[in-house]
């Protein structure tokens, strides 16, 4: 069985995206079906044709600006119907891009102190979820402005009301999977972050786990 060709790009600012990048492709690395590449903040390599080569995209990146080629070159790559993983902080990526966030399935508003929180599965039938029942985190909780379509695996109480931590979405014939757990390696290197990322990342190469 060929290999998912993974790449896990990080950057930006506000978050540790070294140690989180470092976690993360420590995580990917205990399933050997990831084949995985890294790339840190050059976001030219968004840019057709570069993400050809590649499968999946996880990624974990914060602000930043944008281009029209570079965005177009990542929305169209999930389009044809590759993966895409966003981390955390990807719902507060190009702020002033519009189009990504739609592609995400939401943006970020804000967060609560970093604290221990508890999340309810949603959706334990999903692959993603499958056989989990509720579970604790360390971490920081976003709230969320989302897309009222996506398919929340998971979610958190805030202020009484049920915010997503976890969702799926489609974009064209791609698939994408946003997580919102992850504010640091800490938290990326919790067993409950490895397990959903890692089967979030076979389900959005468009394995049936």
């Amino acid at each position: 069985m060929p290999r998912i060709k993974t790449l896990v790009f990080t950057g930006g600012e506000i978050h540790d995206f070294k140690g989180c990048g470092e976690a993360i492709v420590e995580a990917l690395s205990q399933n050997e079906q990831f084949e995985i590449s890294k790339v840190e903040n050059d976001l030219s390599v968004l840019e057709a044709p570069g993400l050809d080569p590649y499968d999946i995209v996880v990624f974990y990146y914060t602000v930043g600006k944008i281009t029209d080629a570079q965005k177009n070159g990542l929305l169209n790559f999930v389009a044809s119907g590759k993966g895409y993983v966003g981390i955390h902080s990807a719902a507060d990526s190009f702020r002033d891009c519009p189009e990504y966030q739609a592609m995400v399935g939401g943006r970020f508003l804000t967060h609560p102190r970093y604290r221990e929180y508890q999340v309810s599965v949603v959706d334990p039938e999903h692959p993603i979820t499958k056989d989990l029942t509720e579970f604790t985190v360390t971490d920081e909780q976003y709230i969320l402005d989302f897309d009222p379509r996506v398919n929340v695996l998971c979610s958190a109480l805030w202020k009484g009301k049920a915010m997503p931590v976890a969702w799926t979405k489609s974009w064209g014939k791609g698939r994408v999977f946003y997580l919102a757990l992850g504010h640091d390696r800490k938290a990326c290197e919790q067993k409950i972050f490895r397990l959903l990322l890692i089967r979030g990342a076979l389900w959005a190469a468009g394995l049936d786990l």
